[in-house]
């Protein structure tokens, strides 16, 4: 399987302008966030990216990607017609091939050498289907997640065949319908916001919205592609931030700046600030 196309949606309203905030990166170099995402996926290899974004914003994505832009292609979501729909519109973009899709508002944290984005894509090319990147993630997140259940794929420990996809289920429901052998108990395979995806979803998502124009979730469509064809679930030796949710940018600035050449900085300046709290609640 040959993946040469990433698709980055970020047209959602409250997501628009998360791409453009500034954080500073493992390297120790000032970057936005979309020029982070952008970087991840060339790690991989793919250098023709697509931005879903809201009409209008073209131009500052274009300067927020900076020597990136030139790589990059813009792609309107005319109305706000839900996640399934910003995916949809890149049909044309992606044509007959399968593609990255990763979503603006995370960053991801790699565990190891190769980057989140390097590490599904080699896994794709392999196993040549569609595969999602997901993480073990405690029930009391379930709320903020797609979920996949099935069962691991014999002699590896962190691949899974995908047989159940669920939005954002409840405890109940992902107790009943998503339970993984292996899996220690209250976790489950929550979707990690990145997948290498083949043509077969951009036609349920076409078929999905001719009879429902909005709301309609790519967690659908790949609970429909599980019925259809080969697809996977990879466990990535990583960590995802929501940069979205309260805190969500600070605590994506931590990881990043744990993670890289001024950790020891970093580390440094955390203690002296706890320490000076410590005093200032005795005084």
């Amino acid at each position: 399987m040959h993946i040469a196309k990433a698709v980055i949606t970020a047209a959602a309203r409250a997501q628009r302008q998360l791409p453009l905030q500034t954080l500073i990166d493992r390297d120790g170099a000032e970057k936005s966030v979309l020029t982070i995402l952008i970087e991840e996926v060339l790690s991989a290899g793919i250098t023709e990216i697509a931005i879903v974004v809201a009409p209008g914003d073209e131009v500052a994505y274009a300067a927020a990607a900076g020597n990136h832009a030139g790589c990059l292609s813009f792609i309107p979501q005319t109305e706000p017609l839900g996640y399934g729909h910003a995916v949809y519109c890149a049909r044309e973009f992606v044509g007959s091939a399968p593609f990255l899709h990763l979503v603006g508002d995370h960053l991801y944290v790699s565990g190891g050498a190769q980057g989140c984005a390097q590490q599904l894509v080699e896994a794709a090319r392999v196993e040549a289907c569609a595969i999602s990147a997901v993480q073990a993630t405690r029930e009391t997140l379930l709320p903020y997640y797609g979920a996949v259940g099935g069962r691991r794929v014999a002699g590896r420990k962190d691949l899974y065949l995908i047989e159940t996809v669920l939005e954002k289920p409840t405890p109940t429901e992902a107790e009943l319908q998503l339970l993984v052998p292996g899996l220690r108990a209250g976790h489950y395979l929550c979707f990690f916001g990145m997948h290498v995806l083949t043509p077969a979803v951009m036609e349920i998502l076409g078929a999905l919205l001719a009879q429902q124009t909005a709301g309609v979730t790519l967690s659908a469509a790949l609970a429909e592609l599980a019925h259809r064809e080969k697809y996977l679930a990879l466990e990535e030796n990583a960590a995802r931030y929501d940069v979205g949710v309260k805190y969500g940018l600070f605590t994506a600035q931590l990881a990043l700046a744990l993670n890289g050449k001024d950790r020891e900085l970093v580390l440094a300046r955390l203690l002296e600030l706890l320490a000076t709290r410590t005093v200032e609640s005795n005084a």
